[in-house]
């Protein structure tokens, strides 16, 4: 299998077919075992540097999603939504180098998370102060909405974000102008340490979304299949015009915020019943009870993955690091302020 732009993936199917839940599958284990290969081997032997954010437990968000993304459609995504990157097209080995901080990588070197962004696969960068990028998405779903093609964006956002202004003026945006935007609202139980019951005074976060005239739902974010479900319901509400939809995806953060953090805020006990829930074995039990696949098929699944990991691996770390001089590229939008053209231009300039 391979990362490729899901351009033919059907819109209006509800339920998926058995090669869709088979990309389910190899996604999800992708994901998790990429991330765990960032954060439990390369951070620890120091090839990767800085913050290290993932999201082991809640892969069937992003997987479920990007899935019902079309040709033209545009993902906004968090932090914690890996598998958003490589279902719309980022591979393996860029992704990677992008982490070790290589010069031939999306970002050359200049950032080493995933910080990065694609307009030809329809993936806009994130954006650190979070919260910041629900307005651009209502920019992204206008543009879209004047082509008048049926394109639609996805932004996700974590629960603690939802307490920022600029979700809500976003929101009120989206909902007055009707824009084709959903806001999927990765709730893992903590914003940083602070738990949802410390946050909150409500029960379902999905109840902001009728506050700004568009439908909230709550579903269960560890079953990748009702993620899937409901998104493509969204979906298919905004390409016919009917505006945007709030979805709160209720899941758990099984890792501290940070590859730096501990967690030990965390009681034993929640994190031992999510473990239970864990949104891969879901899937691999639903397969396997209605035979879609196999003991032996899922094992081959994790053989060829660990391959594929393994040699985009090795072709990260071959790639060079970036030279001083780099530093100094397409920081300005003009060509020529980064040649010496340019400089002399400035140089005269500022003579005068």
């Amino acid at each position: 299998m391979r990362s490729t732009n899901s351009a033919k993936s059907s819109t209006i199917r509800t339920a998926p077919d058995a090669a869709t839940l088979e990309r389910m599958l190899y996604y999800l284990k992708l994901t998790r075992e990429a991330e765990s290969r960032i954060e439990q081997v390369l951070y620890r032997q120091g090839k990767i540097v800085g913050g290290v954010y993932i999201g082991r437990g809640q892969e069937a968000i992003g997987v479920g999603s990007a899935l019902r993304l079309i040709e033209g459609d545009v993902v906004l995504p968090s932090h914690r939504d890996f598998s958003s990157f490589l279902i719309r097209g980022f591979s393996l080995a860029e992704v990677f180098a992008n982490w070790m901080g290589r010069f031939d990588s999306p970002t050359r070197g200049k950032d080493n998370t995933l910080h990065i962004g694609d307009m030809k696969l329809g993936v806009i960068p994130i954006i650190s102060p979070l919260g910041g990028t629900c307005p651009v998405a209502c920019g992204v779903a206008m543009v879209l909405k004047w082509r008048k093609q049926g394109n639609v964006a996805l932004v996700h956002l974590g629960e603690g974000t939802t307490s920022v202004g600029q979700v809500h003026e976003a929101m009120n945006m989206a909902g007055v102008m009707k824009l084709p935007v959903i806001f999927i609202c990765n709730n893992n139980g903590y914003a940083f340490s602070t738990p949802v019951e410390k946050q909150f005074a409500i029960k379902n976060l999905s109840a902001r979304g009728p506050a700004y005239g568009m439908p909230g739902k709550s579903l269960d974010g560890n079953d990748v299949l009702a993620v899937y479900r409901t998104v493509g319901k969204a979906v298919s509400r905004a390409r016919q015009g009917r505006g945007p939809s709030f979805l709160e995806c209720k899941t758990f953060r099984m890792t501290g915020h940070s590859a730096h953090d501990p967690a030990e805020y965390v009681p034993a006990r929640v994190l031992q019943a999510w473990a239970k829930k864990d949104p891969i074995q879901k899937l691999e039990t639903y397969l396997l009870s209605r035979r879609i696949m196999s003991t032996q098929q899922i094992g081959d699944l994790d053989r060829l993955i660990q391959k594929e990991i393994d040699a985009a691996i090795a072709d990260a770390e071959a790639r060079p690091l970036p030279t001083g001089e780099s530093a100094l590229q397409g920081v300005y939008c003009a060509e020529e302020q980064d040649s010496g053209v340019g400089r002399k231009k400035q140089e005269a300039r500022s003579k005068k």
